[in-house]
Formats: C-alpha cells, sequence, structure tokens
C-alpha cells in the first residue's frame, strides 16, 4: 500500500512521464523499441505506444503505412483506434495498462522525465495547448522522440516511425523489399499511378527504345508485365494498334481505367504528335483520333492534365532542336489548340 501511495502522489503530467521512461518511451539511447516490446506482450507494448503518441503528439493524422510493412500499421491501427480521445485521459490510461502489468514499476524507477523530452518538433512553431488536471494546469506539448536524444531539423527531410515510441530522420532515399520479376533498366519511360498501381511504359535502354508495360503493385510491392492483347481478339476497342517501341513520351491516368500515352521519339517519327491510349480492362492500345492542327512531332515534353484538357510544352523534335510551343488537347472534343504565350 505505501508502494501506491508513493505512485499516486506523483501529480500528472509528471507521474505520465516517469512511466513512460519506465516503459521506454524516454527517447534516450537505451530506451529503444526493442526494451519496449521486450517489458510487454505484443498487444500490450502497441496499446502502450499508441496511447503514448495519443498523449504526446495528439490524434493520429498520418497516412496509413503500406503492406510492406506490418509492424508500422498495427502501431498506426492502435493509435489512430484511440480517436479523438484526450492527451489527459491517454495518460491516465497509459498509467493505468502500466500498473496493471508490472504493480511495482515506480519502486524501480531511479529517475523519472519531469517534462517531455523534445528531440523532433513535428511544427517548427508550436502552439503549447493548456491542460488542466484537477486544477492544476501545464502545457501539452506535441512531440515524437528520437532514439538519438538530440534536436534534428526535420525540414526537407522525411521523419519515419521507427519502432515503438521512437521516429528515424531521413535525408535520404531507401529501398523497399520488392519481388516479382524486375523490369529492364531504362530512362526516358513514362510512369503513371492508378489506384495503388504503379505503371512504367517504354522507355530507352542501352539506346534501345522499349515498348513493353510494366505495373508495380505499391502494396505489396510487387513487380508484373502487363500482357498487352492483340487488337483482333477486343471487338469493342476502337481502333486497337500494335505500339512501336518509344523513348521520351508522357503517360497520364485517364478516366480511372486508361492511360494516355503522349508524344515520344520513336525509330521511325510522324510528322506529328500521336495520343494513344492503354484500356486497363481490355488491355489493348488505340489511338485517339484528334482534330484541328496536332504540334509537330517531340519528346522530352512537360504533359500536365488540367480537368479535361491536357496542356503540352516543349521538348525535342526529331531532331533533337529545343521546342518552346504551348498547345492544349481538348480531351472532350479532341481538339488540339495553340496559345500564343507571352
Amino acid at each position: 500500500m505505501a508502494m501506491a501511495r508513493a505512485c499516486s502522489g506523483l501529480a500528472y503530467p509528471d507521474r505520465f512521464y516517469a512511466a513512460a521512461s519506465y516503459a521506454g518511451f524516454d527517447g534516450s539511447p537505451k530506451s529503444s523499441s526493442k526494451g519496449v516490446s521486450s517489458k510487454f506482450p505484443n498487444d500490450v507494448a502497441l496499446l502502450l505506444y499508441g496511447l503514448y503518441q495519443q498523449a504526446t503528439v495528439g490524434p493520429c493524422k498520418i497516412p496509413k503505412p503500406r503492406g510492406w510493412s506490418p509492424v508500422e500499421q498495427s502501431k498506426w491501427t492502435s493509435w489512430h483506434g484511440l480517436g479523438n480521445m484526450a492527451s489527459t485521459e491517454a495518460m491516465r490510461l497509459f498509467v493505468k495498462i502500466l500498473e496493471e502489468e508490472d504493480p511495482g514499476w515506480y519502486s524501480r524507477v531511479s529517475n523519472f522525465v519531469a517534462e517531455p523530452i523534445v528531440d523532433v518538433e513535428m511544427n517548427h512553431n508550436p502552439m503549447a495547448e493548456l491542460v488542466t488536471d484537477n486544477g492544476n494546469t501545464f502545457p501539452e506539448t506535441k512531440t515524437i522522440p528520437t532514439e538519438n536524444g538530440s534536436l534534428l531539423e526535420t525540414q526537407d527531410k522525411d521523419v519515419v516511425l521507427e519502432g515503438l515510441g521512437s521516429v528515424d530522420v531521413y535525408d535520404q532515399w531507401i529501398a523497399p523489399p520488392i519481388s516479382g520479376q524486375r523490369p529492364k533498366a531504362r530512362y526516358e519511360h513514362g510512369a503513371a499511378v492508378i489506384d495503388d498501381k504503379m505503371y512504367i511504359y517504354g522507355g530507352n535502354h542501352n539506346g534501345r527504345y522499349l515498348n513493353d508495360l510494366q505495373v508495380l503493385d505499391l502494396r505489396s510491392w510487387t513487380w508484373s508485365k502487363v500482357e498487352v492483347r492483340a487488337g483482333a481478339e477486343v471487338l469493342e476497342s476502337p481502333s486497337p494498334v500494335a505500339v512501336a517501341p518509344c523513348a521520351g513520351h508522357s503517360l497520364i491516368p485517364w478516366e480511372g481505367n486508361k492511360l494516355l500515352s503522349i508524344a515520344g521519339h520513336t525509330k521511325d517519327p510522324s510528322e506529328s504528335i500521336q495520343v494513344k491510349a492503354f484500356d486497363l480492362q481490355t488491355c489493348t492500345w488505340s489511338t485517339l483520333k484528334t482534330y484541328g492542327k496536332p504540334p509537330v512531332s517531340r519528346g522530352g515534353q512537360s504533359v500536365t492534365l488540367v480537368g479535361t484538357t491536357l496542356v503540352i510544352f516543349g521538348g525535342q523534335d526529331a531532331n533533337r532542336s529545343l521546342l518552346n510551343d504551348l498547345h492544349i488537347l481538348d480531351l472532350e472534343t479532341m481538339t488540339w489548340d495553340e496559345i500564343d504565350a507571352v
């Protein structure tokens, strides 16, 4: 009972920070995620993580992690499931669960953190919120601790959750675990994302143009090749064609289930820009019939879809001369128009 009275005599938020420090959430090098998970069963460790984040950061606002990281998904689910729970309530539940799992935790705490350790500020101009507990008012600082115990500048860097109660700050690219048959290395290819899949079409491989269509599932991080069907097999396609290898084209998502390939260099270049559409349902290519005066054939142009209008700027013609003209293609009327830029 004396132990319980000593523990209950510690006021919030100090009591919470002492419990968090004991559980391994104090941001010191010795309190890594492995230390937290080794003290408690997985379900308890995940719940403590969610409550700690809710108490120190607030409601979960980060997007759900991709499927290639089940640990991060479990942590996100634990935190996100707390909804808009108040910070003070999360603190109380954290301490309550810790006392249920380890009733003698307080007697083993040699040092406790009286204030939150601020290692990575999620807001460069944080506004402290006042939290009232039993008539006592104290500022609540929404922070996430790191494992190295030092202040880190997060501008121009990605903050990534790594383990329970910790983050790592990356300023370099990291490679996810990719499976499946990888496409040939290439450049000047077209790429577009529809739903959770990224499509790669064509490109230049050691000076040779390609015409394959590859897809990367962004949930499972698995590559696969899209088998394009011959035009004669699909009667409903308006004008199915076999596309020539190309590079320097642009790939744009369209109508939710189509890809538009605009322009690009080919072995036998045409006089004007060609616009081809790939139907993801029928797996066939078709050439769109356009009206008006189309731009000269080119590659390496900039293409943006604005509403139902394609905006095309610059590029290189078949002789590799640089261009600076501006054109638009109305996808409702399929009509080209040149814009006189000033």
